[in-house]
């Protein structure tokens, strides 16, 4: 006897996994931003007035 599961088993395995996919990724940008503002703040806390971040043109 070889029972298969039905495909209505899988969609909230497919949710959950989506789901942590996104939460990832939103910790993920978060902690980028973060970090970068942290990197600002010290550079202001250090009394520099040049801490803008340059973009490589491109």
């Amino acid at each position: 006897m070889n029972e298969r599961e039905p495909k209505e088993n899988r969609r909230p395995a497919i949710a959950g996994l989506a789901i942590a996919v996104v939460l990832l990724a939103v910790g993920l940008w978060l902690a980028r931003e973060l970090t970068a503002a942290s990197k600002m703040q010290d550079c202001l806390m250090s009394g520099r007035t040049n801490c803008n971040v340059i973009q490589p043109a491109g």
